[in-house]
């Protein structure tokens, strides 16, 4: 860079110039004291064999050809007896050249490093530019638009600790020109700037570049903000929501600390105290990590401090300084926990401050450092100006998190959807109003009118049958061990009570066989646990079976307290396709929505059961149309077919191999839900209504009229429904869907059997067709996937 306006855009052309300070001068050459009038007259006549001082001049070169004269000129504004003390440079604005500075800065920037670029560290160039305008407008047009900000540097030390420097800009020897190319600003133009601060673009049309001259200089006095800007770091820091998940927080906070205590080699861990379990826990986030706890998730207040430290942080909350971590592990001969464990850690001291609040200690803040005594007593004290920060960042943190729980427990355990929770903030609006009102608040009620239901189900066929099978097994495993080790007994000790146990045993063993009863599984677990576990106990000291009866008692389940082999495998097999087929249809819940909002719940049974409710009253809005429900019910059917495919895509997965049947209920009538306030959900309204909800508990395991054949079969879907016009719906729906293959061609319609107060029910049945593999193009039959799948 050769010339001060080199790759710089402003409003400006920039000239260095001692005019308004030889000016200065020119006024001090007639003191009174002659001192002062000597020292001014022989300023004046340095100046005055080189014009470009006054006039200016953008040349850097002239910097370093008049730098003995420059330094004479600033002699009194640089005094060489602060020079040591001051930080304190003389530039221009907006650039970072400077030409001339105190001993005390360049011993900063020297300390810096080679490789270190001074730059403002706040200052974006559209600011620039605006604050080059705003300047223009105080000197030249007497419009203050007080834009005045504070500019800091971000200097490291010699030992690599950031350090921050606030500059104050002493402009009182500028003087601000405009050339022909300057446009007039009017009043107007400042109302319109003045609501247009981020449109660069406006401020560059009334101020256009080099289009005023800046002659002059300004002197900048630095002040080491460090400790001040490392708190205002810290509140910054814990302001922001989200930091805990976000990778780099840590990074930045023991930057901050650094600075803070002027210490590199420092890191920063927290740890929680839960008053209740008197214990202390670990905070999760992207990078936290505690000190106390080192590898554990908690400990005990007891496992983690001594009982002096205990008093000084819990009851005292009083920071807790360990400047010799090795010394105090010796003096306490390895008793004291906190050493122990900061001492397994290459840890040599430490600070333990106190986060509480006026209801007690809610956490620790950890500063631990590899080098003995750097961390003291003494420093300690420079967390005092941080602490309240850290005080409240905690406590939002726990009102988060508490209300974090509550939405969870509202999402997971209630039935408030996303597309009723208007009506409860509604209402809970109306609430706080009354209550703030002094009226006696109350919930209405909450109910939605002329809605149309949906129902569908995907149930696991034969649950009760596959689960008396694995019972059955287990109860016989179990039975069979223990008969073989009542057996070796009675060739030991020939009792007669073992021979009884021997025949219960072996009736129960038959039952199992041919027998089994709802009752049967009860009825052996309290012959085991009231009988035979006593006597097991008994003969677990005989040497001879010992070992046998050890290896019985290690084959039960310690939560079931019997052998759980068998019926695990099936409860898996249960819960995994409750997952799988609940998130399918959650997932595909996200795209029904988009296409029309309506209320969705869902519940896992033996199977996954889901209901829907889509009308004018739930969406808030006068834009129902009929359309989205037969939209709705397309997509019902094709997302039941779609969940029928992934179940036999990921059987052979599961722990079992079951079978599924499918079923959708169609109601025709719009009808009324409320929400019932004791059970946390929604249920429908009215008498006749009821008659829906009295179908959709029963009608899976209705038979088709006249026979002993369920409607839900394996391998087909089942459509229930009662008028006409609902089965020529369906049959359009189904048509479609087997011009896209995802249905065979042998529909059939039957009657179902009268259920209680319902009658004249009908059933589509129809055939899916399956993929064998996701990239499988060719379709099967139930059957045909079966055998696809075994061969």
């Amino acid at each position: 860079m050769k010339d001060l306006n080199d790759n710089l855009e402003s409003p400006f052309k920039l000239l260095v110039s001692f005019n308004k300070l030889l000016q200065q001068y020119e006024a001090l050459s007639e003191s009174d004291d002659e001192f002062i009038a000597a020292k001014a007259r022989r300023v004046l006549k340095t100046a005055d064999g080189y014009p470009e001082l006054r006039e200016g001049f953008s040349d850097i070169s002239v910097l370093k050809e008049r730098e003995k004269e420059i330094g004479l000129i600033l002699q009194d504004s640089f005094n060489p007896v602060l020079t040591q003390n001051e930080i304190k440079t003389a530039s221009v604005p907006f650039h970072n050249l400077i030409f001339n500075s105190s001993e005390r800065f360049k011993s900063i920037i020297e300390d810096a490093g080679k490789d270190f670029e001074l730059k403002i560290k706040n200052m974006p160039e559209d600011d620039r530019y605006i604050f080059a305008c705003t300047i223009i407008l105080a000197f030249c047009y007497e419009f203050n638009m007080n834009f005045k900000r504070p500019f800091y540097y971000e200097i490291p030390n010699a030992n690599g600790i950031m350090q921050f420097y606030k500059i104050m800009y002493n402009a009182d020897f500028i003087e601000i020109i405009p050339t022909e190319n300057a446009p007039e600003i009017t009043q107007n133009d400042v109302d319109e700037l003045l609501d247009n601060f981020d449109k660069i673009e406006l401020w560059k049309e009334k101020f256009p570049k080099d289009s005023y001259v800046f002659k002059g200089f300004v002197i900048s006095n630095i002040f080491n903000v460090t400790d001040i800007q490392s708190i205002s770091n810290i509140k910054s820091a814990l302001i922001g929501e989200g930091k805990r998940q976000n990778e780099g927080f840590m990074n930045e906070f023991h930057d901050i600390f650094r600075s803070l205590l002027g210490l590199k080699n420092i890191k920063v861990g927290f740890s929680i105290y839960n008053e209740e379990e008197d214990q202390f826990e670990r905070v999760y986030g992207s990078g936290m990590n505690s000190f106390l706890l080192n590898d554990l998730e908690f400990n005990s207040c007891s496992g983690v401090l001594c009982s002096q430290s205990y008093q000084t942080l819990l009851k005292d909350k009083k920071f807790y300084s360990i400047s010799d971590v090795e010394k105090y592990y010796e003096l306490s001969k390895g008793k004291a926990p906190q050493y122990k464990t900061l001492k397994d850690q290459n840890i040599k001291s430490a600070i333990l401050a106190p986060i509480a609040n006026d209801e007690g200690l809610m956490g620790i803040l950890e500063i631990v450092s590899e080098e003995p005594k750097v961390l003291n007593s003494i420093n300690a004290n420079k967390l005092n100006d941080v602490m309240p920060f850290i005080v409240t960042a905690v406590e939002r943190s726990k009102n988060e998190e508490k209300n974090l729980v509550e939405a969870i427990i509202q999402r997971e355990c209630t039935s408030i959807h996303p597309s009723v929770q208007w009506r409860f903030e509604n209402e809970a609006r109306t609430f706080i109003k009354n209550q703030l009102n002094g009226n006696e608040p109350s919930f209405n009620k909450i109910a939605f009118e002329n809605i149309y239901p949906l129902y569908g189900q995907i149930d696991i066929k034969g649950s009760s049958e596959a689960r008396n099978a694995a019972t059955s097994k287990d109860l016989s495993i179990q039975l069979n061990t223990i008969k073989s080790i009542i057996e070796k007994a009675t060739q030991i000790e020939n009792l007669p009570i073992y021979e009884q146990f021997l025949f219960q045993i072996n009736t129960f063993l038959e039952n199992l066989k041919h027998n089994f009863q709802v009752d049967s599984e009860q009825q052996i677990t309290d012959f085991i646990k009231q009988d035979i576990d006593p006597v097991l106990n008994h003969l677990i000291a005989i040497k001879l079976l010992k070992d046998e009866v050890q290896k019985y008692f290690e084959s039960i389940d310690a939560k079931a307290e019997v052998l759980y082999h068998h019926r695990k495998d099936y409860d898996d097999t249960i819960a995994l396709v409750n997952k799988e087929m609940a998130s399918l249809l959650d997932k595909k819940q996200i795209e029904a929505q988009a296409m029309y909002p309506h209320y969705f719940e869902r519940f896992k049974t033996d199977g996954v059961e889901h209901n829907m409710y889509i009308g004018e009253s739930i969406t808030k809005e006068e834009s129902f149309n009929p359309i989205y429900l037969y939209n709705l019910r397309l997509w019902q059917l094709q997302v039941m077919i779609e969940m029928e495919n992934a179940f036999y895509l990921m059987q052979s997965e599961f722990p079992i191999a079951l079978d599924v049947a499918s079923m959708i209920l169609v109601f025709n009538q719009p009808l009324s839900i409320s929400f019932r306030m004791d059970e946390k959900q929604f249920d429908v309204d009215g008498t006749y209504n009821a008659r829906y909800e009295i179908v959709k508990k029963r009608v899976d395991k209705a038979y088709i009229k006249g026979t002993k054949e369920r409607i839900t079969q394996k391998g087909k879907i089942s459509i229930v429904y009662s008028q006409k016009h609902d089965e020529i719906e369906y049959l359009r729906y189904i048509k479609f869907l087997q011009s896209k293959n995802y249905l065979d061609d042998d529909i059939e319609i039957v009657e179902l059997e009268d259920l209680q107060a319902v009658t004249g029910l009908k059933a589509i049945r129809v055939s899916v067709l399956y993929h064998k593999d996701n990239n499988d193009k060719d379709f099967y039959t139930y059957d045909d996937l079966m055998k696809a799948i075994k061969s």
